[in-house]
Protein backbone atom coordinates (compact mmCIF):
# COMPACT_ATOMS: atom_id res chain seq x y z
CA UNK A 1 0.00 0.00 0.00
CA UNK A 2 2.78 2.72 0.92
CA UNK A 3 4.58 1.78 -2.30
CA UNK A 4 1.21 2.27 -4.25
CA UNK A 5 1.50 5.56 -2.14
CA UNK A 6 4.44 6.63 -3.51
CA UNK A 7 3.89 5.71 -7.00
CA UNK A 8 0.85 7.66 -6.92
CA UNK A 9 2.80 10.69 -5.93
CA UNK A 10 5.89 10.49 -8.29
CA UNK A 11 3.04 9.93 -11.17
CA UNK A 12 1.18 12.99 -9.95
CA UNK A 13 4.12 15.15 -9.76
CA UNK A 14 5.65 14.56 -13.19
CA UNK A 15 1.88 15.14 -14.61
CA UNK A 16 2.43 18.54 -12.90
CA UNK A 17 5.83 18.62 -14.43
CA UNK A 18 5.03 17.89 -18.06
CA UNK A 19 1.77 20.53 -17.88
CA UNK A 20 3.96 23.17 -16.52
CA UNK A 21 6.22 22.48 -19.65
CA UNK A 22 3.30 22.27 -21.87
CA UNK A 23 2.37 25.56 -20.90
CA UNK A 24 5.28 27.27 -21.34
CA UNK A 25 5.34 26.24 -24.96
CA UNK A 26 2.20 27.42 -25.59
CA UNK A 27 3.04 30.83 -24.10
CA UNK A 28 6.26 30.65 -26.64
CA UNK A 29 4.06 29.99 -29.25
CA UNK A 30 2.34 33.14 -28.65
CA UNK A 31 5.10 35.52 -27.82
CA UNK A 32 6.56 34.38 -31.75
CA UNK A 33 3.42 34.87 -32.99
CA UNK A 34 2.19 38.18 -31.75
CA UNK A 35 3.61 40.11 -29.71
CA UNK A 36 0.70 42.29 -29.39
CA UNK A 37 -1.71 39.22 -28.21
CA UNK A 38 1.25 38.31 -25.85
CA UNK A 39 1.55 41.49 -24.32
CA UNK A 40 -2.64 41.86 -24.18
CA UNK A 41 -2.68 38.26 -22.29
CA UNK A 42 -0.37 39.70 -19.13
CA UNK A 43 -3.55 42.00 -18.62
CA UNK A 44 -5.13 38.90 -17.29
CA UNK A 45 -4.67 37.52 -13.88
CA UNK A 46 -2.46 34.99 -13.18
CA UNK A 47 -5.40 32.33 -12.52
CA UNK A 48 -6.50 33.11 -16.43
CA UNK A 49 -3.55 33.60 -18.11
CA UNK A 50 -1.95 30.41 -18.95
CA UNK A 51 -5.68 29.08 -19.76
CA UNK A 52 -5.92 31.66 -22.61
CA UNK A 53 -2.80 31.29 -24.26
CA UNK A 54 -3.02 27.42 -24.45
CA UNK A 55 -6.42 27.90 -26.22
CA UNK A 56 -4.65 30.11 -28.72
CA UNK A 57 -1.89 28.56 -28.66
CA UNK A 58 -3.70 25.27 -30.41
CA UNK A 59 -5.32 27.79 -32.21
CA UNK A 60 -2.32 29.38 -34.10
CA UNK A 61 -0.80 26.01 -34.78
CA UNK A 62 -4.26 24.55 -36.33
CA UNK A 63 -4.37 27.97 -38.67
CA UNK A 64 -0.60 27.25 -39.40
CA UNK A 65 -1.31 23.58 -40.80
CA UNK A 66 -4.13 25.39 -42.94
CA UNK A 67 -2.17 28.43 -44.22
CA UNK A 68 1.38 28.29 -42.74
CA UNK A 69 4.40 25.90 -42.82
CA UNK A 70 2.58 22.99 -44.19
CA UNK A 71 1.95 24.56 -47.37
CA UNK A 72 5.75 25.67 -47.39
CA UNK A 73 6.89 22.04 -47.00
CA UNK A 74 4.64 21.31 -49.86
CA UNK A 75 2.52 18.72 -49.15
CA UNK A 76 -1.15 18.44 -51.32
CA UNK A 77 -4.46 19.61 -50.24
CA UNK A 78 -4.66 15.46 -49.07
CA UNK A 79 -2.01 15.82 -46.74
CA UNK A 80 -3.50 19.47 -45.74
CA UNK A 81 -6.25 17.74 -44.73
CA UNK A 82 -4.86 14.03 -43.22
CA UNK A 83 -2.44 16.55 -41.13
CA UNK A 84 -5.48 18.35 -39.74
CA UNK A 85 -8.33 15.56 -39.35
CA UNK A 86 -5.06 13.86 -37.73
CA UNK A 87 -4.93 17.34 -34.91
CA UNK A 88 -8.33 17.25 -34.33
CA UNK A 89 -8.39 13.39 -33.47
CA UNK A 90 -5.66 13.98 -31.21
CA UNK A 91 -7.17 16.99 -29.40
CA UNK A 92 -10.59 15.46 -29.03
CA UNK A 93 -8.46 12.28 -27.53
CA UNK A 94 -6.25 14.77 -25.09
CA UNK A 95 -9.63 16.17 -24.13
CA UNK A 96 -10.83 12.40 -22.68
CA UNK A 97 -7.55 11.54 -21.43
CA UNK A 98 -6.35 14.42 -20.43
CA UNK A 99 -2.78 13.81 -21.77
CA UNK A 100 -1.21 14.52 -25.21
CA UNK A 101 2.21 13.56 -26.18
CA UNK A 102 1.77 16.74 -28.39
CA UNK A 103 2.88 19.50 -25.37
CA UNK A 104 0.34 22.44 -27.46
CA UNK A 105 -2.42 19.82 -27.30
CA UNK A 106 -1.52 18.59 -23.81
CA UNK A 107 -1.71 22.48 -22.56
CA UNK A 108 -5.32 22.96 -24.04
CA UNK A 109 -6.73 19.57 -22.90
CA UNK A 110 -5.53 20.63 -19.53
CA UNK A 111 -6.88 23.96 -19.64
CA UNK A 112 -9.86 22.61 -21.09
CA UNK A 113 -10.79 19.95 -18.45
CA UNK A 114 -10.31 22.50 -15.76
CA UNK A 115 -12.19 25.32 -17.71
CA UNK A 116 -15.32 22.72 -18.54
CA UNK A 117 -14.24 23.42 -22.51
CA UNK A 118 -15.97 20.42 -24.74
CA UNK A 119 -15.70 18.90 -27.91
CA UNK A 120 -19.09 21.02 -28.56
CA UNK A 121 -16.98 23.96 -29.18
CA UNK A 122 -13.84 22.21 -30.34
CA UNK A 123 -15.49 20.70 -33.47
CA UNK A 124 -17.02 23.59 -34.28
CA UNK A 125 -13.33 25.28 -35.03
CA UNK A 126 -11.77 22.47 -36.91
CA UNK A 127 -14.83 22.22 -39.02
CA UNK A 128 -14.30 26.16 -39.88
CA UNK A 129 -10.22 25.29 -40.33
CA UNK A 130 -11.17 22.61 -42.57
CA UNK A 131 -13.35 24.78 -45.05
CA UNK A 132 -10.47 26.40 -45.88
CA UNK A 133 -9.24 23.41 -47.22
CA UNK A 134 -12.16 22.55 -49.29
CA UNK A 135 -11.67 24.43 -52.51
CA UNK A 136 -11.19 23.47 -55.81
CA UNK A 137 -7.69 23.83 -56.84
CA UNK A 138 -7.22 27.24 -58.90
CA UNK A 139 -11.01 28.29 -58.18
CA UNK A 140 -12.29 31.05 -56.22
CA UNK A 141 -13.76 30.35 -52.70
CA UNK A 142 -17.24 32.22 -52.09
CA UNK A 143 -18.54 32.58 -49.25
CA UNK A 144 -22.36 33.49 -48.92
CA UNK A 145 -24.14 34.79 -46.14
CA UNK A 146 -25.49 32.08 -44.42
CA UNK A 147 -21.56 29.79 -45.29
CA UNK A 148 -20.30 33.26 -43.91
CA UNK A 149 -22.28 33.23 -40.84
CA UNK A 150 -20.89 29.32 -40.06
CA UNK A 151 -17.05 29.70 -40.77
CA UNK A 152 -17.02 32.58 -38.27
CA UNK A 153 -18.94 30.71 -35.20
CA UNK A 154 -16.42 27.95 -35.94
CA UNK A 155 -13.13 30.03 -36.24
CA UNK A 156 -13.71 32.80 -33.90
CA UNK A 157 -17.24 33.18 -31.78
CA UNK A 158 -16.30 29.34 -30.11
CA UNK A 159 -13.08 30.76 -29.23
CA UNK A 160 -14.62 33.71 -27.48
CA UNK A 161 -16.81 31.12 -25.77
CA UNK A 162 -13.71 29.02 -24.70
CA UNK A 163 -12.46 32.07 -23.18
CA UNK A 164 -15.65 32.57 -21.25
CA UNK A 165 -15.62 29.27 -19.74
CA UNK A 166 -11.66 30.23 -18.55
CA UNK A 167 -12.68 33.60 -16.91
CA UNK A 168 -16.19 32.47 -15.25
CA UNK A 169 -15.41 29.27 -14.03
CA UNK A 170 -15.76 28.73 -10.20
CA UNK A 171 -18.62 32.03 -10.28
CA UNK A 172 -22.28 31.63 -9.86
CA UNK A 173 -23.84 33.35 -12.49
CA UNK A 174 -27.99 34.15 -12.99
CA UNK A 175 -29.10 32.64 -16.31
CA UNK A 176 -29.94 36.28 -17.28
CA UNK A 177 -26.14 37.45 -17.12
CA UNK A 178 -24.76 33.87 -18.54
CA UNK A 179 -26.72 34.53 -21.26
CA UNK A 180 -25.42 38.20 -22.30
CA UNK A 181 -22.02 37.26 -21.42
CA UNK A 182 -22.04 34.42 -23.80
CA UNK A 183 -23.78 36.66 -26.41
CA UNK A 184 -21.26 39.29 -25.50
CA UNK A 185 -18.20 36.93 -26.43
CA UNK A 186 -19.52 35.29 -29.20
CA UNK A 187 -20.27 38.65 -30.64
CA UNK A 188 -16.79 39.95 -29.58
CA UNK A 189 -15.45 36.87 -31.79
CA UNK A 190 -17.32 37.87 -34.59
CA UNK A 191 -16.18 41.82 -34.85
CA UNK A 192 -12.49 40.64 -34.23
CA UNK A 193 -13.24 38.23 -37.64
CA UNK A 194 -15.00 40.88 -39.21
CA UNK A 195 -12.35 43.55 -38.81
CA UNK A 196 -9.47 41.01 -39.76
CA UNK A 197 -11.61 40.57 -42.64
CA UNK A 198 -11.24 43.84 -43.73
CA UNK A 199 -7.99 44.23 -43.06
CA UNK A 200 -6.79 41.44 -45.31
CA UNK A 201 -8.88 41.74 -47.85
CA UNK A 202 -6.15 41.75 -50.56
CA UNK A 203 -4.55 38.36 -49.36
CA UNK A 204 -7.65 36.74 -48.66
CA UNK A 205 -8.61 37.32 -52.24
CA UNK A 206 -5.49 37.84 -54.17
CA UNK A 207 -3.38 34.92 -52.46
CA UNK A 208 -5.36 32.52 -50.58
CA UNK A 209 -8.51 32.38 -53.14
CA UNK A 210 -10.92 33.27 -50.35
CA UNK A 211 -13.77 35.89 -50.75
CA UNK A 212 -15.06 36.10 -46.75
CA UNK A 213 -17.06 38.88 -47.23
CA UNK A 214 -18.95 37.48 -50.02
CA UNK A 215 -17.84 39.49 -53.11
CA UNK A 216 -15.74 37.80 -55.98
CA UNK A 217 -14.97 41.22 -57.72
CA UNK A 218 -13.04 42.90 -54.89
CA UNK A 219 -14.95 45.03 -51.80
CA UNK A 220 -16.32 48.43 -52.86
CA UNK A 221 -17.07 51.30 -51.10
CA UNK A 222 -20.69 50.24 -50.15
CA UNK A 223 -19.79 46.92 -49.00
CA UNK A 224 -16.80 48.26 -46.88
CA UNK A 225 -19.26 50.67 -45.31
CA UNK A 226 -21.96 47.77 -44.25
CA UNK A 227 -19.63 45.46 -43.29
CA UNK A 228 -18.02 48.34 -41.08
CA UNK A 229 -21.38 48.73 -39.82
CA UNK A 230 -21.66 45.28 -38.48
CA UNK A 231 -18.47 45.17 -37.04
CA UNK A 232 -19.27 48.14 -35.06
CA UNK A 233 -23.05 46.76 -33.69
CA UNK A 234 -21.24 43.58 -32.86
CA UNK A 235 -18.63 45.39 -30.85
CA UNK A 236 -21.19 47.37 -29.30
CA UNK A 237 -23.28 44.31 -28.27
CA UNK A 238 -20.12 42.95 -26.91
CA UNK A 239 -18.84 46.20 -24.72
CA UNK A 240 -22.11 45.47 -22.58
CA UNK A 241 -21.16 42.60 -21.26
CA UNK A 242 -17.37 43.34 -20.71
CA UNK A 243 -18.28 45.03 -17.32
CA UNK A 244 -20.18 41.43 -16.19
CA UNK A 245 -16.68 40.17 -16.11
CA UNK A 246 -14.87 39.62 -13.34
CA UNK A 247 -12.22 41.99 -13.25
CA UNK A 248 -8.80 39.54 -13.91
CA UNK A 249 -10.48 39.02 -16.98
CA UNK A 250 -12.26 42.52 -17.68
CA UNK A 251 -8.92 44.04 -18.46
CA UNK A 252 -7.78 42.18 -20.99
CA UNK A 253 -10.92 41.92 -22.71
CA UNK A 254 -11.50 45.74 -22.89
CA UNK A 255 -7.90 46.09 -24.24
CA UNK A 256 -8.69 43.72 -27.18
CA UNK A 257 -11.67 45.49 -27.57
CA UNK A 258 -9.85 48.92 -27.78
CA UNK A 259 -7.33 47.73 -30.36
CA UNK A 260 -10.34 46.30 -32.35
CA UNK A 261 -12.21 49.72 -32.49
CA UNK A 262 -9.52 51.76 -33.02
CA UNK A 263 -8.56 49.54 -36.10
CA UNK A 264 -11.55 49.42 -37.45
CA UNK A 265 -11.97 53.28 -37.69
CA UNK A 266 -8.58 53.38 -39.37
CA UNK A 267 -10.18 50.82 -41.65
CA UNK A 268 -13.20 53.22 -42.54
CA UNK A 269 -11.04 56.16 -42.96
CA UNK A 270 -8.93 54.16 -45.44
CA UNK A 271 -10.73 53.37 -49.10
CA UNK A 272 -10.93 50.51 -51.20
CA UNK A 273 -7.98 50.09 -53.05
CA UNK A 274 -5.29 51.33 -50.20
CA UNK A 275 -7.00 48.19 -48.46
CA UNK A 276 -6.67 45.75 -51.39
CA UNK A 277 -2.81 46.67 -51.11
CA UNK A 278 -1.96 46.66 -47.80
CA UNK A 279 -2.55 45.98 -44.79
CA UNK A 280 -3.88 48.56 -42.22
CA UNK A 281 -2.30 48.41 -38.37
CA UNK A 282 -2.70 50.25 -35.04
CA UNK A 283 0.57 51.85 -34.55
CA UNK A 284 2.70 51.13 -31.55
CA UNK A 285 2.45 54.18 -29.46
CA UNK A 286 -1.68 54.02 -29.62
CA UNK A 287 -1.47 50.53 -28.95
CA UNK A 288 0.25 50.92 -26.24
CA UNK A 289 -1.78 53.99 -24.71
CA UNK A 290 -4.85 51.64 -25.29
CA UNK A 291 -3.16 49.17 -23.09
CA UNK A 292 -2.73 51.69 -20.31
CA UNK A 293 -6.09 52.93 -20.81
CA UNK A 294 -7.31 49.26 -19.84
CA UNK A 295 -5.61 48.88 -16.83
CA UNK A 296 -7.22 51.90 -14.92
CA UNK A 297 -10.89 51.52 -16.44
CA UNK A 298 -13.18 50.68 -13.68
CA UNK A 299 -15.25 47.86 -13.17
CA UNK A 300 -18.94 46.52 -11.64
CA UNK A 301 -17.55 43.02 -10.49
CA UNK A 302 -14.69 42.37 -8.54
Amino acid sequence: MAQDSQRDVFAHSALKTYTATAQRAAREVIRGYSTSFYAATRLLGLRNRGHVRSIYALVRVADELVDGVTSATGLDRGEHLAALDAYESATLAALRTGFSTDLIIHAFAHTARVCGIDGDLVTPFFASMRTDLLSTDGQAQIYDEAAHREYVYGSAEVVGLMCLRVFTRGLELASEERQILEHGARQLGAALQNINFLRDIGDDTRVLGRHYLGTLTGLDEEEKTRWVAVSREQLGAAREAIDLLPKDSARAVLAAHGLFSDLLERIDQTDCAALHLSRVRVPDAVKAKILASSVFKPHSRV
